[in-house]
């Protein structure tokens, strides 16, 4: 099994920036898509942002021109890089890698002023 470990959330005002920061036990992660999600208080959890083994990306509508996904495959970790901050990009964020159902314990964003 893999472990996911997520790291980099907090509290930050509107217009802020948060990197986070998802780290895997295994080299496994490197040749799967691992995506990020969030699910805020009452939401059903969403899909932020996917990236491939390739390197090909994708980002939900609310989140584009925003945040950035990347992976560095020579330490097992994704990180999504979140900049111009909202109120409602509150939420948990985790890390998955949908292949096998794995996920993080989840680390939590507050954009608050």
């Amino acid at each position: 099994q893999v472990q996911l470990v997520e790291s980099g959330g907090g509290l930050v005002q509107p217009g802020g920036s948060l990197r986070l920061s998802c780290a895997a036990s295994g080299s496994i992660v490197n040749i799967h898509t691992m995506v990020w999600y969030r699910q805020a208080p009452g939401n059903e959890r969403e899909l932020v942002a996917a990236i491939t083994s390739g390197g090909s990306t994708n980002y939900a509508d609310s989140v584009k021109a925003r945040f950035t996904i990347s992976r560095n495959n020579a330490k097992n970790t994704v990180y999504l890089q979140m900049n111009s901050l909202k109120p409602e990009d509150t939420a948990v964020y985790y890390c998955s890698l949908p292949r096998y159902d794995y996920w993080g314990q989840g680390t939590q964003v507050t954009v608050s002023s």
